[in-house]
């Protein structure tokens, strides 16, 4: 029940409070004082990617606490809490760009959220390793992914690509992360039809994400 109450906690704060940042991305130094304004349909075209941005963030808290609650480890918890921690700070900077663009989240959150939480746990329930390596995949997918929104982005979106940049790189080090993990409980790679599941996952998500 103890670790129920702030699994709880975690995901109506999520979903339902606006999440606060502790620290700030950088500024792109290629704005002005005066920056450029985008057109309407750069804005539609970086609001809809940034809302898959933030539903990525929102499972990654799903993921993040579900792993935190499956484990029996102490040191395992630790670090699961201390990366979603991170993650809030994408989750309150994609809502914030979000605000900026005028464009809204996913009218389907808590369906996403629910399903993030779910593989998780499942993962969690199979051991540490086998929730690293979760991780690792569903990281790796993410900055791969996030590299291909780079190439989507308005070139004259800079806060936009200057988020997702910043998002990338700590995405990245969570993904080493976890693979250094791994290798410390002797784990290996997810089997090739699980990754390409979590990718075609993914794949359904993204496309509705950017419409709904």
């Amino acid at each position: 029940m103890n670790s129920l109450i702030p699994t709880l906690d975690t995901a109506l704060r999520t979903l339902f409070a606006p999440p606060r940042a502790s620290r700030a991305f950088t500024q792109p130094t290629t704005l002005d004082e005066h920056p450029a304004e985008l057109s309407d349909i750069d804005k539609t075209q970086a609001g809809a990617l940034m809302r898959v941005n933030h539903v990525g963030e929102i499972c990654a808290q799903a993921l993040y606490s579900a792993g935190a609650l499956a484990t029996n480890n102490l040191a395992t918890k630790k670090h699961f809490l201390a990366a979603a921690k991170e993650e809030t700070d994408h989750l309150a900077w994609t809502q914030t760009r979000l605000q900026e663009l005028g464009a809204r989240p996913s009218l389907l959150n808590p369906l996403w959220y629910a399903g993030a939480f779910g593989l998780g746990l499942i993962a969690g329930k199979l051991g540490d390793a086998v929730s690293f390596g979760f991780v690792s995949e569903t990281e790796a997918q993410v900055e791969s992914h996030l590299g291909n929104h780079l190439d989507l982005l308005p070139a004259g979106d800079h806060i936009s690509r200057a988020i997702v940049t910043e998002m990338k790189a700590d995405e990245a080090r969570h993904g080493q992360e976890a693979r250094q993990k791994m290798r410390e409980l002797g784990a290996t790679d997810l089997p090739a039809p699980v990754k390409a599941m979590m990718a075609a996952a993914s794949k359904v998500m993204t496309t509705v994400a950017h419409r709904i």
